[in-house]
Parts: C-alpha cells; sequence; structure tokens
C-alpha cells in the first residue's frame, strides 16, 4: 500500500517537474491536407524545417490529389488544406468546412510531348488549338484522372476546346488514376502527351527526350490557396497550431521561402500572398 502511494506521488512529483514535456513535445503538430504536386515539387521538403524550427511545430503532410485531400479536410481529417483548385476551396469554406481562404502562390501548367510531336503541337502557346489538334490526330494522351487539381484544369481546358474525352477514354485518352509524377512516367513510357503543373515537370527526374510542347497560355494559370480547417465544425482540430502555419505561409517570410525554392536556378512558385494576408 505505502509502495503504491509512493509511486503515486513520485509520478505527481515527475509531472510536477516538467520530466514529460517530451510527450507534450510529440502532441505539437498538425496535419496539412495538400497535394502531390507541391510534394513531388520538393517544396515541403525545403520550406517545412523552417516552420518548425522557428515555432517547434511538426507539420506533417498527407499528399494527394486536390480533391481528394478536400474530402479528407471535410471529414475532418486534418487542421489545414493546401491544394490548387480556387472554385472547390472556396465552396469548401461556403459549406462551412474551412475558416478563410488565402492566396499563396502560382505557376502554370504546360503540355509535354515526346520528340515525335504526332499532333504538331510542339512551340504552341495556344492550349485550346493545341488539345484539338491532339484529339485530331488521336495521338495518345495521359490523364491523371484522379479530381486532382490538375485534372480539374485539365478537364476544364478539354471543355473549352470542345472535345468530349470521356467518349475518347481508353483509346487515345488515357486515364492513370495516379499522381503526376506517377502520371509522367507512364506517360512518358507510352509516347503520350501529358498536362503537368510546371514545378513537377522541372523537379521531375525522368525526362528522358520529353520536352515542354504547349505553354504560355493565359488559360494555363495555376494558383494554390490555404485555409484553416473550421474548428466548429470538427472540434478535433487543431486551430491554433493551424492559424500559425497558415500565417506564416501567408508571411512575408513564409514567401520569400517560397521564392527562394529553385532547382537548377529556376524558380518553380511564385508567391502571391496579398500584403496583409487578407
Amino acid at each position: 500500500m505505502f509502495r503504491r502511494q509512493f509511486l503515486t506521488i513520485a509520478a505527481a512529483g515527475l509531472i510536477t517537474a516538467g520530466l514529460v514535456a517530451p510527450l507534450k513535445a510529440e502532441e505539437k503538430f498538425i496535419v496539412v491536407q495538400s497535394t502531390t504536386s507541391t510534394q513531388n515539387s520538393g517544396l515541403f521538403e525545403f520550406m517545412l524545417p523552417k516552420f518548425t524550427e522557428k515555432t517547434g511545430i511538426e507539420v506533417r503532410v498527407v499528399a494527394v490529389g486536390t480533391g481528394q485531400a478536400i474530402k479528407n479536410a471535410a471529414n475532418g481529417d486534418g487542421d489545414v488544406l493546401f491544394v490548387h483548385a480556387k472554385p472547390a476551396e472556396e465552396k469548401f469554406v461556403a459549406d462551412g468546412n474551412g475558416v478563410k481562404r488565402f492566396d499563396v502562390m502560382y505557376n502554370d501548367f504546360v503540355i509535354v510531348g515526346p520528340p515525335s510531336d504526332p499532333a504538331g503541337v510542339a512551340g504552341s502557346n495556344n492550349v485550346t488549338d493545341a488539345l484539338q489538334k491532339i484529339a485530331k490526330a488521336e495521338a495518345p494522351f495521359a490523364s491523371r484522372g484522379d479530381d486532382s487539381g490538375t485534372h480539374k484544369a485539365e478537364l476544364r481546358l478539354w471543355k473549352a476546346a470542345g472535345i468530349d474525352v470521356k467518349g475518347a477514354s481508353g483509346g487515345w485518352y488515357r486515364e492513370t488514376g495516379s499522381g503526376m509524377g506517377a502520371t509522367l512516367n507512364t506517360g512518358t513510357g507510352m509516347g503520350a502527351y501529358i498536362m503537368t503543373d510546371r514545378a513537377t515537370w522541372i523537379s521531375f527526374g525522368n525526362k528522358g527526350e520529353y520536352k515542354v510542347a504547349v505553354e504560355g497560355d493565359d488559360k494555363m494559370f495555376n494558383q494554390y490557396g490555404i485555409i484553416l480547417v473550421s474548428k466548429d465544425k470538427h472540434p478535433n482540430v487543431k486551430a491554433d497550431l493551424g492559424q500559425q502555419f497558415v500565417d506564416w505561409v501567408v508571411s512575408k517570410e513564409g514567401q520569400q521561402i517560397i521564392a527562394d525554392y529553385k532547382i537548377d536556378g529556376q524558380q518553380l512558385f511564385f508567391p502571391n500572398a496579398a500584403p496583409s494576408g487578407s
């Protein structure tokens, strides 16, 4: 009995002395639902350690397609959403799942293709014309087909070009159901055209003889946004820690770190958060 009392008092003393602090430190993390493009580009590997060093908050990234990331966050499986499909992001906030959306950074989409260029689109800066030529030639095109931000943008562009890719599915139009890196590997292996965000393409290490075929069209603009998941709707959200991350990303310091990230001298993302973060 006396031994049990002693152990209880001793344990209480350890807690009072702060010797269980490592357990609390382990809990100081947030989950960010984000995209394969930000992960594949190496941006998070570059920027997140700097945030953790400054705040002591670990950031655990779940990298999936934007559509899946939004679904995960809407289920309360995350503290912050960091994706690139603005209409879907705004709906996420309007539905009460997020607090407020902020612009973070942008780059652009490009269409890469094989050296044989079977559709004759190399050097084009008109994505509508290029997609029409690809469809007319029935040249292989590899799509992510995964409801990601890239896939959503690609479908909008096909629609604007007046092309029904659903009818071509399984023929010249192939849906991989995979992330950007995996789709690039599959597409280059089959000699297909592929639409990708420029950051993933720059960081992609298996280009072979593939080159950017279509670029420079304003329709291929690619905006990223960040949202704190609503604690009102999802009580498990670590709102204080998550807000610190959001504030840092859109701050002058966070924006400069995004601008500083380069591969072979090429800047992958261009920060464009409002100066006030609003």
